[in-house]
């Protein structure tokens, strides 16, 4: 019986009118995608007619090693446990985290490369799709063979790897959202975007755990803490800000984002004012960058779209209407609602708005994507003409700061990546975010946030996957 992922590629490898391939092509599947793209040329283009010159050895690649771990089911975490956990930190502790990142870690990764698997063979050889393959098998095989964390010393090497990995994986992001764009017509949009939801939400959850226990580890061996002692409600838990202050992130994002747009439209160029009201004492247990990454996103999007109506309208010389920001607080839920007066959402880009495919402007997003290697998704990697990254986190935790310091980007590049990843971060821990357009006038932007940190992290199951 032939694995699964071999039994759909001689269902799936062929799209058009050529004849399907044999057993042979099938049997690529066990290799990685890099070398299994030379039988791919050899069937389009015949043996002396290789389309590309690879220079990537065949790798051949056991199955039943990626089945041991698939059929593994991952152990999710909420914000309440990472700081229950980590708030009496002790060296017991920190080799308890250790051991946990070291088995979730390719139990996590497994699960995504049976998905890229079971992609039709055409998307999955598409080279930067492949690539993305070559950094979560090379992960996965680094990650399975690493033993028992018994000591520090076993910790240190074990954080060495993870640094490592979370480094190399920052091509991840562009790498993806070009291959979905360019196998837009191979799949329909609906199966490209659940795969594209799910990978990415599968990325952040590694990089929560694999940043908390880096962020842990160097809060231990700081030289001014003492094993065992707690945290004071002010401060950071790893990567966890224990008390995040809804007001407090929206104004340091929003002065952010104003320059953005003075760096992008130029120093004369009137800028919306951002008013925030509501319950401004509202605060919840939140991974900062991700907040910070939701609020810039839709703030950028209001702010530009109110920029440019209002040059287009009868007074630009008038100041243009303000950004409203309202904060409720609810008995569980936090809820940030952003409205503007920047015309609405154009009715042909509306269908497209959460999709990573982006329809009409899918030409324009490859050319823009191509432009940045590197991408950690976060607020702060933006970057005004002064060079200084935006966002509050770069005040408070330097391990983040640091690889956003790798991927840094101008400010009016746009990649029609920021609402459908925005929304992936918010369902993330269990929140929401919903746009209503009205056509000609505005846009209110609803976020919504668990308030508790009680949710466990929103984990794609392989059952949702196999119902796509």
């Amino acid at each position: 019986m032939l694995p699964i992922a071999v039994q759909n590629a001689t269902k799936t490898f062929w799209l058009n009118t050529r004849p399907r391939v044999s057993i042979d092509a099938a049997r690529a599947l066990l290799l990685s995608p890099v070398a299994s793209r030379l039988i791919v040329d050899h069937y389009h283009n015949g043996p002396n007619k290789t389309s590309r010159r690879w220079t990537h050895t065949a790798k051949w690649r056991p199955v039943q090693v990626l089945d041991e771990w698939v059929a593994k089911e991952a152990r999710p975490i909420s914000l309440r446990q990472l700081m229950v956990f980590g708030r009496s930190l002790t060296e017991a502790r920190l080799i308890s985290s250790a051991n946990y990142v070291r088995t979730e870690l390719p139990t996590r990764i497994a699960h995504r490369i049976r998905d890229m698997q079971r992609l039709p063979y055409v998307v999955v050889t598409n080279p930067h799709i492949s690539d993305v393959y070559e950094l979560y098998y090379t992960a996965f095989d680094t990650f399975r063979r690493i033993k028992e964390v018994k000591t520090l010393e076993d910790n240190e090497r074990l954080c060495k790897e993870i640094s490592r990995m979370l480094r190399a994986h920052l091509t991840v992001i562009p790498k993806l959202a070009m291959g979905i764009l360019e196998c837009s017509g191979l799949m329909p949009a609906a199966e490209l975007d659940q795969f594209m939801n799910t990978i990415l939400r599968s990325r952040i959850s590694r990089r929560v755990i694999a940043e908390q226990h880096l962020a842990l580890t160097e809060t231990f061996n700081s030289h001014w803490f003492s094993p065992g002692a707690k945290l004071s409600e002010s401060e950071f838990i790893g990567e966890v800000f224990i008390k995040c202050v809804a007001k407090d992130v929206i104004e340091h994002c929003a002065k952010a984002i104003q320059d953005l747009a003075r760096s992008a439209n130029g120093p004369d160029t009137k800028i919306p004012e951002i008013n925030i009201n509501g319950h401004l004492e509202a605060s919840f247990p939140y991974i900062l960058s991700h907040l910070e990454y939701i609020i810039g996103e839709l703030l950028r999007n209001s702010v530009q779209a109110v920029i440019e109506k209002h040059q287009q309208s009868k007074n630009p010389a008038s100041d243009p209407p303000p950004i409203e920001v309202t904060v409720c607080e609810a008995q569980q839920h936090v809820i940030i609602r952003i409205s503007d007066q920047g015309g609405g959402i154009p009715r042909d880009i509306l269908p497209y708005l959460w999709s990573f495919g982006k329809g009409p402007l899918k030409n324009q997003r490859l050319e823009n994507l191509g432009q940045v290697p590197l991408m950690a998704a976060t607020l702060q990697e933006l970057k005004v003409d002064d060079g200084k990254l935006t966002g509050l986190q770069s005040q408070k935790s330097g391990h983040d700061s640091s690889l956003s310091s790798l991927s840094t980007r101008p400010p009016n590049l746009r990649l029609g990546m920021g609402l459908p990843l925005s929304r992936v971060y918010a369902e993330y821990w269990a929140g929401s975010l919903e746009l209503h357009s009205l056509e000609g006038y505005g846009v209110d932007a609803f976020l919504q946030i668990s308030k508790l940190g009680n949710k466990n992290e929103q984990l794609t199951t392989r059952a949702t996957m196999d119902a796509v």
